[in-house]
């Protein structure tokens, strides 16, 4: 998830990502970013957010724990109108997979809880549509869990989730 928002930030990186480059650069990252954290384990929010940070041409990124049905994601859906991508942790009863999400469709200005976030599922290498609503309400499909545990996302993005 790091190096696929790493390379939709830098878009120099882009062109040279092979798909034997992709592999190295995962990780290089986990080794950067989880130094004392067993890769078995994944990746913490912390590190993500570390990691997208490196790879970003400049742009800082935090993490943030999931609000839950009151959390409006505004911040999540403000980056991404800004071209920023943000990376959700997802599972079922604990956190277990990481998403990207890439877009918003519609765009913004349009009633949010009818959006659409569009995700890249690194499992699967392919975007997938998840409804704003679903996302709420810990009912996501196509993206292998149903509920949001933590958020990355840029240090720009700091109006109140919830507001």
């Amino acid at each position: 998830v790091a190096v696929v928002a790493g390379a939709l930030l830098d878009g120099a990186d882009r062109s040279t990502l092979t798909q034997h480059r992709f592999a190295e650069e995962q990780v290089l990252l986990h080794a950067l970013v989880n130094r004392w954290w067993p890769r078995a384990l994944g990746t913490t929010p912390m590190g993500m957010a570390r990691a997208i940070t490196l790879r970003s041409g400049g742009v800082r990124y935090r993490w943030r724990l999931w609000r839950g049905r009151r959390d409006r994601l505004i911040d999540v859906l403000a980056a991404v109108d800004a071209g920023r991508p943000v990376a959700l942790l997802v599972g079922r009863f604990i956190p277990r997979h990481w998403v990207l999400v890439v877009e918003v469709s519609p765009r913004r200005g349009r009633r949010t809880d009818m959006a659409q976030l569009r995700c890249y599922e690194p499992s699967s290498g392919e975007v997938r549509s998840v409804a704003v609503d679903a996302v709420r309400r810990a009912r996501m499909t196509g993206v292998g869990y149903p509920r949001v545990f933590a958020v990355v996302l840029p240090s720009s993005s700091t109006r109140s989730a919830t507001a």
